[in-house]
């Protein structure tokens, strides 16, 4: 690494780095990967579970699938695609009577009507003004709220909120999201482990100052989280501040996800859901038996899961076994054993999950995305207007990106 020098440098290799530099070394320009974690995929990961389970602690739904280039990866690699519907669109089996849930759901569709009839006229507001005034759903609405943004309603622009395109169309792979994303990345020149302390384009040249020496490029193209371009504005010199403060409007907000055993699972229907509680914006959902497995994955967003990160990991299993308890009695804790959580938050290489918008400030994804003097260019989930919050964006602006830097060494 030391003194190395390239054509283009991709600060980040998740979903968007890996992108960008399989398109470029397509095109065949010198360039390589710099990423600060020892693997590539960024906020896709895979990690080996019970007898060998792909256990996604990122991103685990290729959302959008009909559309969505890494469903067209994972077949390339021959990966087995699970079509079976998402447990978010199933009814709930325990601790929800039908009729209450239908009013939820009726609540739930009269509330994203308000947003898309608001999000056409300015000023831009917080999705939680939209929240019928004394519903009796409200907080669980801004409970699915945070397993969607990450954050509650009251921090996101309900613009941004409704700008979020979804075909409806929702599949996973069992051998991994996150499998599917590194391996995409294999064999494309990548240095792991190796932060990125800065980046000087005050030259002609540009200079990436990393944990392992100094790369000379002619263009580089940033993927990094927001919460780490918001955080560090002297990572660029001369500073971008218009970067930071577009990165500043799009803060991560945070999901984690518990998975937990389950002995005698069969008396739950495959890939049930149900809701920790339905009175309250502080609770969990959990999935029962993901792909047939004898497994539960319990879902934790916004406050709810910063709080808890805060105990620890085990703060994850007492809440949620709080809450089964009390869904199906005492006898259950001895049914269930924690497997693996990751503390995004925590994550030092992402301090949060996914990006979303605070209130007024949607238009910071054009502003991000904005190239630099036809040198710096950038990309990520936060870059995507429409398809932010998932690794399609990410590839969709990492590809983008690329795009922009070959039109650009095209016309010099």
């Amino acid at each position: 690494m030391a003194n190395g020098d390239y054509e283009v440098v991709i600060v980040g290799g998740g979903a968007a780095g890996v992108a960008a530099a399989r398109r470029l070394h397509t095109a065949g320009v010198k360039c390589v990967i710099i990423e600060a974690r020892p693997r590539l995929g960024g906020r896709a990961w895979t990690v080996a579970g019970p007898s060998g389970s792909a256990l996604d602690l990122g991103c685990g739904w290729l959302h959008s699938a009909d559309r969505n280039p890494w469903a067209v990866v994972a077949q390339e690699q021959n990966r087995t695609i699970d079509k079976t519907p998402p447990p978010w669109r199933r009814r709930s089996t325990v601790g929800f009577p039908e009729g209450q849930q239908r009013e939820f759901i009726e609540a739930q569709e009269q509330f994203s009507a308000r947003v898309s009839e608001r999000a056409a006229r300015k000023p831009d507001v917080s999705a939680a003004t939209l929240l019928e005034r004394g519903n009796r759903w409200n907080d669980l609405i801004n409970a699915v709220g945070t397993y969607i943004s990450g954050a509650e309603l009251d921090q996101v622009s309900a613009l941004d909120y409704d700008n979020y395109d979804d075909t409806g169309v929702n599949w996973r792979v069992v051998e991994g999201y996150g499998t599917t994303i590194a391996a995409c990345g294999e064999g494309l020149p990548a240095v792991l482990g190796c932060p990125v302390n800065r980046i000087n384009h005050r030259e002609k040249r540009l200079k990436v100052e990393t944990s392992q020496g100094i790369v000379a490029a002619d263009q580089v193209i940033v993927t990094l989280p927001t919460t780490l371009l918001a955080e560090n504005p002297g990572l660029f010199s001369p500073g971008l501040p218009q970067k930071t403060e577009a990165a500043q409007g799009l803060p991560l907000g945070l999901a984690d996800k518990l998975f937990l055993t389950l002995t005698d699972p069969e008396e739950f229907e495959k890939d049930s859901r149900m809701f920790g509680a339905t009175d309250r914006t502080a609770t969990a959902t959990y999935h029962f038996r993901p792909f047939d497995r004898p497994q539960i994955e319990a879902y934790f967003g916004g406050r709810l899961a910063k709080e808890l990160e805060a105990g620890g990991e085990h703060a994850f299993f007492d809440f949620a076994l709080s809450q089964l308890t009390g869904l199906f009695g005492s006898a259950f804790r001895d049914r269930v054993k924690p497997i693996r959580i990751h503390r995004w938050s925590s994550d030092p290489y992402s301090r949060g999950s996914y990006s979303y918008a605070r209130p007024g400030m949607a238009d910071c994804r054009m502003k991000l995305a904005a190239p630099v003097d036809d040198r710096l260019f950038f990309a990520g989930e936060a870059c995507s207007q429409h398809d932010f919050s998932t690794a399609h964006g990410g590839w969709i602006t990492g590809v983008a990106a690329a795009e922009q830097a070959l039109s650009a060494r095209t016309r010099a």
